[in-house]
């Protein structure tokens, strides 16, 4: 299904944003609602369920914090999270140096965090029970660490020297985290322990490169602004403006060395990238100048481009659901990719009759019965 996704002609997504849509975000509970927020601060909440009955159909938007919202932000939305455990709730943070935790019900902020800088990043982890932590990346190299419980944001983690422009939770370990900063570095940190981070991802595996006599460990020879974890958070996958990504072994921080080739980046903030979950191999899909280039995670191989938008693409979201995908790109459009339908068989025709090639060897049938085995 992954392999076969294409723009759909059947649904479309209504067209609220007016700049550059930033981030997105699927509910994880239901896999129904999307949250979408864009360059003039906006954020919008869409249903992406087919509620017409009719094949085609708009995902329509049920409400927008719009520029005229007392509470909207001042400047771009960076980033926009569902809470992980309902749909009550929701997060985003922005270039105004805010950080906004959403009634969504009333559509008032339950809580407002600021920043001395400029928020490129944050996260909920998803699978945290123990703890109500908020990642949040900002122009100041310390990560800061609000507790949803408290409302404070005492904790900080020092060890990046420029700016952190991704934030990630594992999906495994609820204390563990990864940041990328400007630094080139990606920091695992477990948050319980006050002291320094727990790795430093090496792009050389601990050999001093031959050029620098520094041993900063570097996971990038530029900005890491990308971190996405596989869905069983044992490899990490990290993006750079060197444009290269790199998967990692996520509790030994080795580098896999598999090979994506060249991933042109040049975004100056953060890129929102996805992985497929529950398919066999995974995918990574990674925005790519006003494409998405859609890569087999563990090979390293281009599986397809996707073409459609007129701009540059800055996020995609996965629907695991159905296999779907969302893009929001600054030609403030909203795209969904879906599986390609089958083509049916006609009745009178058996499927032994079929010529082979016809079928994607993914629907092959790979069952035996006793019968065939004598």
């Amino acid at each position: 299904r992954v392999l076969s996704l294409e723009l759909n002609k059947d649904r479309d997504v209504e067209r609220i944003h007016g700049s550059s849509i930033n981030t997105l975000d699927i509910e994880p509970v239901e896999g129904r609602y999307m949250l979408s927020g864009d360059s003039d601060g906006v954020i919008v909440l869409y249903d992406l369920e087919n509620l017409s009955g009719k094949p085609s159909y708009t995902c329509k938007a049920l409400f927008t914090v719009g520029r005229r919202h007392p509470d909207v932000h001042k400047f771009s939305v960076e980033t926009v999270q569902w809470y992980p455990h309902d749909t009550g709730m929701f997060t985003s943070s922005s270039f105004d140096k805010t950080l906004k935790v959403w009634d969504t019900n009333t559509l008032q902020p339950a809580d407002i965090f600021h920043f001395e800088g400029t928020v490129y990043s944050h996260h909920m982890s998803p699978v945290a029970t123990k703890h109500c932590l908020i990642a949040v990346g900002t122009k100041s190299p310390k990560v800061q660490l609000c507790d949803l419980k408290s409302g404070s944001s005492s904790h900080i983690l020092q060890g990046h020297r420029q700016e952190v422009l991704a934030v990630s939770w594992s999906p495994r370990h609820e204390y563990i985290l990864a940041t990328g900063s400007a630094d080139g570095r990606v920091n695992l940190w477990d948050v319980r322990r006050a002291s320094g981070c727990l790795s430093t991802l090496d792009q050389h595996h601990g050999e001093k490169s031959k050029a620098s006599s520094e041993a900063a460990n570097t996971a990038h020879n530029g900005r890491v602004n990308g971190l996405c974890y596989t869905n069983d958070g044992l490899h990490l996958l990290t993006i750079g403006t060197d444009d290269r990504m790199r998967l990692w072994n996520s509790s030994t921080g080795e580098n896999t060395l598999v090979n994506y080739g060249k991933v042109c980046n040049e975004s100056r903030k953060g890129l929102k990238v996805a992985i497929s979950c529950g398919c066999n191999p995974e995918f990574a899909f990674v925005p790519y100048g006003s494409t998405i280039a859609v890569y087999t995670v563990f090979t390293g191989e281009l599986a397809t481009m996707l073409r459609g938008h007129y701009s540059t693409v800055n996020c995609c979201v996965f629907q695991p659901h159905f296999q779907e995908l969302y893009s929001g790109s600054k030609d403030c459009n909203i795209l969904a990719w879906i599986p390609a339908p089958r083509e049916p068989v006609p009745d009178d025709v058996s499927e032994k009759s079929l010529p082979q090639q016809h079928l994607n060897p993914a629907y092959e049938d790979a069952w035996s019965s006793s019968d065939d085995e004598g």
